[in-house]
């Protein structure tokens, strides 16, 4: 009988298939049996450029200035001008205004606070601050996606507001991504509006994420697209093993924020497999698992790790697609730890010389592709439908069509019911109906836009339509 493979043997499977793969072109990534997906989109000269600019030494930088605190606590001092979550707000505010000065007016920084009443991890009234930039895009300004991290920090103790708390990748780290991201996107011109977000409270129970999605909620914003950066920061697992060419992205199947009406039609026509979260993570498989990032990218068919969350979630509660990045395997003793060392000499606690910086360049270029071919190609389709008048072997598609200047038409997709992926791509044209004579019974159908550019949407999955 063969063996069970263990932990250690996957991933450094893993590991080194990826980093073959990084150093591979498409032609030898497909002879090794890295296929692409048929819906994959090559990274344009325009984003390999934007790419390039991304720079691990000034990530390394940000990490260690928000370690630099001491404490990010969010129970921490407000008003030190030097430790404390106050500290770190103030000086992130200051990067973000700096990133806006170069974008000739089209990126504005400012907080985003509230009082928090007394809650769970809450024990006073406490002001949770987060701090935002807004790169207002110059043709559909009206549709936006959002990218964050938390700048909180804990230790042991949860409540422990005062020790040490250094948080370098649970979760300066995301906060790093997001800051080198509006720097390098500052500059440039997106077609649609990107949020760059460093949440609070993330840690007491994600208040600051979920005022955050409130506000968005309520003012009615299309958010179509949403990525948290969670623990980003390290390419090595708690038994040494190294994967610093993988990252993993997390995304939930039946939606959070599914009604009774809609679980019934989802479990009439099956698609728990492609719910608008799902859609989005093959989406950024399509345009950033390349060498253009030097990265393979693990989606993983959960909303979060095992009974663990993050600030994705409450994006997700309100209807907006919305996914996790997290290193391929974490250590838990550099996370959530008292910073000491034990009486074996092993150093406990989530320190700047655990992180692996070229490894966030990396996730960095992860989601810059995501996000910016998001910003400039169309949004993903609306009212896209299966007629269901009449009982028939084919299958008619229709969707409404959009309103982007440069829309070029649509591409039908399918797979078998079986399959992850999306396995076949049929052009439609500029229409907004299309029959395939392909049973609807038999195979699960999904409808993407493209424009001018070649650039395409995430597919949007159909509802029977009577």
């Amino acid at each position: 009988m063969r063996p069970s493979p263990t932990r250690r043997t996957v991933l450094t499977a893993s590991a080194a298939g990826a980093a073959a793969l990084a150093a591979a072109g498409p032609a030898e990534a497909a002879a090794q049996g890295h296929r692409p997906p048929v819906t994959a989109q090559p990274p344009s000269r325009e984003l390999r450029s934007l790419l390039r600019e991304l720079d691990a030494a000034r990530i390394e930088a940000a990490v260690r200035r928000l370690v630099s605190f001491g404490t990010r606590h969010t129970l921490s001092a407000q008003d030190d001008p030097d430790r404390g979550i106050g500290a770190a707000r103030d000086w992130l505010l200051a990067e973000l205004r700096s990133c806006a000065a170069a974008s000739g007016g089209r990126m504005t920084a400012e907080l985003q606070s509230y009082v928090q009443e007394p809650a769970s991890r809450i024990p006073t009234a406490t002001k949770i601050t987060n701090v935002l930039a807004t790169l207002r895009g110059s043709v559909t300004p009206e549709r936006v996606y959002v990218v964050s991290g938390h700048y909180d920090s804990r230790v042991t103790d949860v409540m422990n507001a005062t020790s040490d708390a250094p948080g370098a990748d649970d979760d300066a780290s995301g906060v790093a991504v997001v800051l080198e991201l509006a720097r390098v996107m500052a500059k440039r011109r997106p077609a649609s509006t990107i949020v760059f977000a460093a949440v609070a409270g993330e840690e007491q129970g994600l208040y600051g994420s979920t005022y955050l999605a409130q506000q968005l909620k309520a003012a009615g914003t299309d958010v179509q697209g949403m990525f948290t950066n969670d623990i980003v920061g390290s390419s090595t697992a708690d038994d040494g093993t190294k994967d610093p060419y993988t990252i993993r992205l997390f995304a939930e199947g039946v939606p959070s924020s599914e009604t009774p009406e809609q679980a019934a039609i989802r479990r009439s026509v099956g698609g728990e497999n492609d719910s608008p979260s799902r859609q989005l993570a093959r989406f950024v498989r399509d345009v950033a698992d390349n060498d253009a990032t030097g990265m393979q990218l693990r989606v993983v068919y959960r909303r979060d790790r095992y009974l663990r969350g993050g600030d994705h979630i409450p994006f997700l509660e309100r209807a907006y697609p919305a996914a996790r990045f997290t290193e391929p395997a974490e250590d838990f003793a550099h996370q959530h730890q008292d910073v000491r060392v034990d009486e074996t000499g092993k150093q406990y606690g989530d320190l700047p010389e655990f992180c692996d910086f070229d490894f966030v360049e990396r996730v960095a270029r992860v989601n810059a592709a995501a996000l910016w071919t998001l910003a400039q190609a169309p949004g993903t389709p609306r009212g896209a439908k299966i007629v269901t008048s009449s009982l028939t072997n084919s299958t008619r598609l229709v969707w409404t069509r959009g309103t982007e200047p440069d829309l070029a038409g649509y591409e039908i997709v399918w797979r078998e019911t079986t399959a992850p992926e999306w396995t076949h791509v049929i052009p439609a044209g500029y229409v907004t109906a299309y029959e395939v004579d392909l049973s609807k019974d038999n195979v699960f159908f999904g409808v993407r836009a493209v424009n001018r550019a070649g650039n395409r949407s995430p597919v949007a999955f159909p509802a029977p339509q009577s």
